[in-house]
């Protein structure tokens, strides 16, 4: 019965885009609020115009408003997919397919006489909202993302800006107020700096200095061809440094402690990403009031820098005050719907469970600057919900309905289109002629 209620709401308000297709009474939910008002049985969610109008028990759908029965069924806000490249990477080894990255030099052949750091490289005019990988994800229940520049060689550590993105299917998908600079410090990144990892302090340092509005003391006057950045690069710079969010993709304590520092001087929000020694210096993160996004699978040391990587990483910064967010460490775009075990292993290991769910929800919103519109079910935020079989953090869950702005979406991907295609019985021509939509 829940199921032909809920096909029946997603192809009745599919059909059209217009404001009343927004309106949708989910009654009789397990509503995860992620909020003062925690986890709330048997209640009822009227959402009105893409938002949440009320949240209560036995709301009354106004006339003309679907109504979905959730028979006691979770619901959460969408969950965040983690920094990935969904919509700028469609396959992974086909190089014309994947624009996360710049490596606008020969990695042989750096022409000393050319800027070769590009803060102003962004992806967002890059982004797909078609991408088939994006599908596969949204029907799992990740409803938004933010994308992050890659390093490569041939390019820089300090990556170039990304945003997040709300993986509905607008072009227009860009989260206001979510732009973001990232640098990716560390060992992986040392190729880039001379092959030590001092020099990338180094070479942050002279980029800063660069993009300094006025010539810090007694620096000598940078000769215009022979900086780190380009005159749009100094711009680009400077608009972070008053203020603005940047993530440091980096894993070692010592490291760690070093960004803090360097942030404290750039005059930036820092965002740490990686961390998987996070916990030796979590009493700096929360002084720092600096949220870290971490994959809290990362048990064993892939490298020297992540020797003290452990499966209670999240507990213990939670625990000292850290607001803990998840990401994927492996391929982070077309497994993005897996972040949800990610959060399930850390209450496995000591982190409270609403205090998982936050890392997927209202802990990544925040730290990317839309914690007022998303990450929350409460009154006046964007209705950006999953309906789940079950426990969201059990990885035997799945969605059973995504809702965008109220909007029941067809739970439909490339994948779920491909295996009908071939579970049809064969006809008279090929499948491909068949099951086409």
């Amino acid at each position: 019965m829940l199921a032909r209620t809920l096909a029946a709401a997603a192809a009745a308000l599919a059909l059209t885009h217009t404001a009343s297709a927004q309106d949708v009474l989910i009654r009789d939910a397990r509503v995860h609020t992620v909020a003062e008002a925690g986890t709330l049985e048997r209640a009822d969610v009227l959402v009105r115009g893409g938002r949440v109008a009320a949240i209560g028990a036995g709301l009354t759908a106004p006339e003309g408003v679907a109504v979905v029965d959730a028979a006691g069924l979770s619901l959460t806000p969408v969950l965040f997919g983690g920094l990935s490249g969904l919509g700028i990477e469609e396959v992974s080894g086909e190089a014309s397919t994947v624009d996360g990255n710049l490596a606008l030099m020969s990695p042989q052949n750096v022409p000393a006489h050319e800027p070769a750091w590009r803060p102003e490289f962004d992806l967002m005019p890059a982004f797909n909202p078609r991408s088939a990988a994006i599908g596969v994800n949204r029907v799992a229940g990740i409803g938004w993302t933010v994308l992050a520049p890659g390093t490569v060689a041939g390019g820089s550590f300090l990556a170039g800006q990304g945003a997040a993105v709300v993986l509905d299917g607008r072009f227009d998908a860009e989260l206001e107020g979510s732009r973001s600079l990232f640098i990716n410090l560390g060992a992986d990144a040392s190729t880039l700096s001379g092959g030590s990892r001092a020099g990338q302090y180094m070479l942050l340092e002279q980029a800063l200095r660069e993009a300094r509005p006025a010539p810090s003391p007694g620096m000598m006057p940078m000769v215009p061809s022979h900086g780190l950045l380009t005159p749009l690069g100094r711009e680009t710079l400077s608009r972070y440094l008053r203020g603005g969010r940047v993530v440091f993709h980096v894993d070692r304590a010592s490291d760690i402690r070093q960004t803090l520092a360097l942030a404290q001087r750039m005059g930036v929000q820092p965002v740490i990403a990686g961390g998987t020694e996070a916990w030796m210096v979590a009493t700096e993160l929360a002084a720092a009031k600096a949220p870290v996004l971490l994959d809290a699978l990362n048990n064993l040391p892939s490298n020297f820098d992540q020797l003290g990587a452990r499966l209670d990483n999240a507990a213990r910064l939670h625990a000292a005050g850290v607001p803990v967010a998840f990401s994927q460490g492996g391929d982070a775009t077309h497994n993005a719907r897996k972040v949800r075990q990610l959060a399930g292993n850390a209450v496995a290991n000591g982190l409270p469970w609403e205090a998982g769910l936050a890392g997927l929800t209202a802990v990544p919103a925040q730290a990317f600057g839309v914690g007022d519109r998303h990450g929350r079910i409460e009154v006046g935020r964007s209705a950006d919900l999953v309906l789940w079989t079950g426990d969201p953090l059990e990885v035997t869950s799945v969605a059973r309905q995504v809702f965008f702005a109220g909007r029941a979406i067809p739970m439909r991907s490339r994948q779920t289109e491909l295996r009908d295609r071939y579970l049809a019985p064969a006809g008279a021509l090929p499948r491909a002629y068949s099951g086409s939509r």
